[in-house]
């Protein structure tokens, strides 16, 4: 039993950042045959795992058609982005309560230099978040940018000027600017629900070209 959770905590990170990294495509079917092959082990530890990500919504567990990353609609996604700024807004407000005093740099700031755009958003906003000192917020957020990691890195391309935009976000970040931070937050969302169609209707169309 020791070994199979060891095993299952093992994979659960591995697919874990696989789902981060753009391995999988949003609507892609994940097999667990394939992933015990693939680290050498029995069904069980593969499927702990996977269970595991079903219940952090990572994976969709379509029964009978199996596994599959989520490909969200319309009205899921822009939920999904308005949970996304409401909880970055909270964490502002209470950041802002810890942050009085000089300037100082972000959590994982060394991080932040690379040209990994994806990476990089899921990094300041879990700064963000974990800034705030309320531990129910950050683990939300962190299900959040984890959710959105496949959609942000499939959709590359679809958006224009989102290393300028995240520089804007780190900037006031970095200085602690709170009400600018607050509506470039906003801006940010704002800009994507807008999008949403388009969005969702390109990651159709990049899963059938794809899988």
């Amino acid at each position: 039993m020791c070994a199979n959770h060891s095993k299952s905590a093992l994979l659960y990170r591995q697919v874990r950042r696989a789902l981060q990294s753009g391995r999988y495509l949003p609507g892609q079917r994940i097999d667990p045959g394939t992933l015990a092959e693939e680290f050498n082990t029995s069904p069980t530890p593969v499927r702990f795992a996977l269970h595991r990500l079903v219940g952090e919504r990572l994976i969709d567990d379509h029964a009978r058609n199996g596994l599959h990353v989520p490909l969200l609609t319309e009205v899921a996604l822009r939920d999904l982005y308005d949970w996304m700024e409401h909880l970055l807004l909270r964490a502002c407000e209470l950041g802002a309560n810890a942050t009085e005093g000089p300037p100082r740099e972000p959590v994982g700031a060394a991080l932040y230099s690379h040209e990994d755009l994806v990476k990089g958003t899921w990094q300041l906003f879990d700064a963000i978040a974990g800034a705030s000192g309320f531990r129910p917020l950050h683990d939300a957020v962190r299900q959040g940018n984890d959710r959105l990691a496949p959609v942000r890195r499939a959709k590359r391309g679809l958006i224009d000027h989102v290393g300028d935009e995240l520089a804007r976000l780190r900037g006031h970040w970095q200085n602690r600017d709170m009400p600018a931070l607050k509506a470039a937050v906003r801006g940010y969302h704002a800009r994507r629900k807008q999008l949403v169609p388009r969005i969702v209707a390109f990651l159709v169309d990049h899963r059938d070209r794809h899988l």
